[in-house]
């Protein structure tokens, strides 16, 4: 069968399948994006290659795999646009320095323990090609995580959007995001370098690139948002322009050596916060993406995420011990940092849960992750239903 056509008819069903599954999750009061992860996943080796292994692979057939990867990268590119245009300086002010510390602690204990849990699962789920500083780096930010656009759709759907406990989560999200984005990206550096000597480079250019894209970057933006202020209207020229943007700034940050996403990111973040112009942007551009491109990147990784892996009960142990790490880091730094800020138990513990939640941003980084092979199928598999598991709680114990 021609190549078009077999990614045409996968596309239908990763898209019908992604509603269908997600609009069943959303009828339990849980994210949307839950139940498009699940049905990637079920797409995958998980069910369906399980189920009917001969369907499978006539419907994701091994040649097919590349081009629902580029898809899935476009997909991720324009997704990470949109977090950096969501991140707005609104979010900082007022909260700033309960969120500075709850952030830092939030991370730094999940971060803590993940390194100390490296030191047991290395051996198990790694081997010698794969340095144990990118190891444990990678696990740290895959613990340390939060999801900022599943949190903020959480915080909406609650109306917890103009209460204090919102505002101030949204605000730990927003630091607590860009935090885990560097230390990403220095994980990144440390895998494709071997060593954290020879990542100095890397480090040294993508701060330079930070600071320019802050400084230079945004005083051109700014143009931009001048001339939308004027006429009123974003236009398809000025869209394009923008869009161009987000992919050389995109391969800017590849070429750095780090990723692609963080170039994407940067040219969102960087970009005016013009209620208006943010406003529109995100309209012409969050469907497509949402629909259609992200549906195929939580396909992209079902097909990569094989629950079978875990085929033992110590694996299975394994696989609790991560999430009980995950958890419980999250939970009780962020719970006790609040509490340290004069935050009474109630509220503190809710933004415990809140900050637990890990979901799409997840994944993005365990992808990479797995792209570049500092982690294995088996801890990937892990990782995921660490993912899930973690997202799927939050809205039960937030009530």
């Amino acid at each position: 069968m021609n190549t078009v056509v077999i990614i045409l008819i996968e596309v239908l069903v990763v898209i019908a399948g992604s509603r269908l599954v997600g609009w069943a999750f959303r009828s339990i009061d849980q994210p949307l994006v839950i139940g498009e992860i699940v049905a990637g996943i079920a797409l995958g080796p998980s069910l369906l290659g399980w189920l009917a292994p001969d369907w499978s692979a006539i419907l994701f057939p091994s040649s097919a795999i590349p081009f629902l990867n580029v898809l899935s990268q476009i997909g991720l590119i324009f997704f990470m646009f949109l977090i950096g245009l969501e991140l707005d300086p609104k979010y900082l002010r007022g909260n700033l320095n309960t969120a500075v510390v709850t952030s830092s602690v939030s991370i730094l204990v999940p971060f803590s323990l993940a390194g100390i849990l490296s030191l047991f699962i290395y051996p198990i789920v790694s081997n010698d090609s794969v340095s144990f500083t990118a190891f444990a780096l990678f696990l740290g930010a895959a613990m340390s995580i939060t999801a900022f656009p599943v949190l903020a759709r959480i915080i909406t759907e609650n109306n917890l959007q103009n209460t204090r406990l919102g505002t101030l989560a949204l605000t730990c999200a927003a630091v607590d995001d860009v935090t885990a984005w560097c230390l990403l990206a220095l994980a990144i550096a440390v895998t494709r370098t071997n060593s954290m000597a020879a990542a100095i480079p890397i480090i040294i250019y993508s701060l330079l690139y930070i600071g320019a894209m802050l400084s230079l970057g945004r005083w051109l933006l700014k143009f931009l948002s001048d001339y939308y202020e004027r006429t009123g209207k974003l236009s398809q020229l000025m869209l394009a322009g923008i869009y161009m943007a987000v992919v050389f700034s995109a391969l800017i940050t590849e070429a750095i050596g780090i990723h692609l996403i963080f170039g994407a990111f940067l040219i969102g973040a960087a970009m005016p916060k013009n209620p208006e112009l943010v406003r529109e942007i995100a309209q012409k551009t969050e469907d497509f993406v949402l629909i259609f491109l992200l549906p195929v990147f939580f396909a992209y990784s079902g097909l990569k995420t094989q629950i079978g892996l875990l085929n033992n009960p110590e694996l299975w142990l394994l696989c609790a011990a991560i999430l009980g790490v995950a958890t419980v880091g999250k939970y009780f730094g962020t719970y006790y940092a609040a509490r340290s800020c004069n935050m009474d138990r109630q509220e503190a513990s809710a933004l415990g849960w809140l900050m637990n939640t890990r979901g799409l941003t997840e994944l993005i980084v365990l992808n990479i992750g797995l792209e570049l092979g500092v982690i294995s199928p088996i801890l990937f598999t892990m990782l995921v239903i660490m993912a899930l598991v973690t997202t799927f709680m939050t809205s039960p114990l937030l009530e």
